[in-house]
């Protein structure tokens, strides 16, 4: 009998940033933090996890490479505590039950996006991980009990273990028992919420989130003002704002937020640089275009937001996702034919609404922005089938037959 179980995962952004962690072993965060989740139709890890008592050692392949398993590391723990859960949960309520939690365990993963480049691949890696092997252990867990070893791999893995929009509670207990994942809405609450990811850099970034924050930590005044004073109160804000459908206050916090991330980044020694000058460009445009907006309605209709990369992340409703992609296709162009809109939306050569001052930005070369995708609200982990399977009849990645 195979013990056999293939699931998918979503990317998350978030909107209200986690950036510092009050225990670095168990992954507890300095501050509270808020996301949205996108469709796995577009940006995904998937995740096959397979138990058989002939393997002689837990394994796992990433995008087709063998990746080790340190001993005491965030993969090992997160598959040391699914095993744990399978054991306290299954086989010793039911005498029975196969003795999965005694096998060790062969796990390929699969991310249709890049890798380390500032596109959240650790959070989706970890949360499909985790979804995959509660799958094969059976196990009657909720995705906040999950999220809980989730975090454990990688923090923001944590928030997605659900769709819609999603809050990372910091908690406050030295067991971080009280540091998980809550779902703010659904994604059908507000279906009109769309992304723009703007991939400026796919390669991997020179400084890791987890270096990265651990210096900031230590080392910048700006984050203790942002954990105690800035923080709470933004993420009481946004959830109302998301509760209210209210884009104009969700996309004032989220680029307030983003922005404030960046200059902790800054206020780091040595300073961190996460964004480059098409980062900063991509924000120049952002920023007059809601200017133009305001002008017009009193309301912005763009919000942008960078995680410890380059890349952007536009969200807008629906109705507004043509007029920003024609804008940024204008001072960011595409090789002719490059982008395919998956909603099936018409992309002309670009160009600015009336009363644009295009003198804001200069147009860059092609190539600046290597890619575009246009996405939108998503939902949690999937469980896929077994023609879906990652893994051949050996227990072995189906990518290196």
């Amino acid at each position: 009998m195979v013990f056999q179980a293939t699931t998918s995962a979503p990317v998350n952004i978030a909107c209200i940033k986690y950036w510092g962690k009050r225990d670095t072993s168990l992954i507890l965060p300095t501050n509270s933090s808020l996301s949205v989740t996108l469709d796995q139709d577009h940006l995904r890890s998937t995740t096959t996890s397979r138990a058989d008592p002939s393997f002689t050692s837990d394994r796992l392949w990433l995008n087709g490479k063998e990746e080790i398993i340190k001993d005491g590391g965030r993969m090992s723990t997160c598959i040391k505590e699914m095993k744990r859960l399978r054991k306290e949960l299954v086989e010793d309520k039911d005498p029975n039950a196969p003795k999965l939690s005694t096998f060790s365990v062969h796990i390929a993963s699969y991310n249709n996006f890049p890798t380390a480049a500032g596109l959240a691949s650790s959070a989706s890696g970890f949360a499909a991980l985790v979804s995959s092997l509660a799958a094969l252990y059976t196990l009657p867990s909720n995705p906040s009990t999950l999220s809980l070893i989730a975090r454990q791999g990688s923090g923001s893995a944590c928030r997605s273990l659900f769709g819609g929009f999603v809050a990372w509670e910091q908690g406050t207990q030295s067991t971080g028992l009280d540091s998980f994942a809550v779902q703010v809405a659904p994604e059908s609450h507000w279906p009109t919420m769309h992304a723009l990811i703007c991939v400026v850099n796919d390669a991997k970034k020179g400084t890791s989130s987890t270096s990265g924050m651990q210096r900031t930590v230590e080392t910048s005044p700006l984050l203790q003002h942002r954990i105690k004073h800035v923080v709470p109160k933004r993420m009481e804000d946004i959830s109302k704002a998301i509760l209210d459908k209210d884009f104009d206050t969700f996309a004032r916090i989220t680029m307030a937020d983003s922005n404030q991330f960046h200059a902790v980044a800054l206020d780091t020694s040595p300073p961190i640089f996460y964004m480059n000058d098409v980062s900063r460009a991509i924000i120049a445009v952002v920023e007059e275009y809601n200017r133009v907006a305001v002008e017009k309605t009193g309301k912005v209709k763009a919000a942008y937001t960078f995680d410890a990369g380059p890349n952007a992340v536009i969200y807008t409703e629906q109705e507004n996702v043509k007029e920003i992609i024609e804008m940024i296709v204008k001072f960011f162009p595409q090789p002719p034919d490059s982008f395919k809109d998956p909603f099936g939306l018409q992309i002309g050569s670009g160009k600015v609404p009336e009363g644009f001052n295009e003198n804001v930005a200069k147009v860059w070369e092609v190539g600046s922005v290597k890619g575009l995708i246009h996405t939108k609200i998503g939902d949690g982990p999937r469980k896929l089938g077994e023609e879906e399977t990652l893994l051949n009849a050996e227990g072995l990645p189906k990518s290196l037959a």
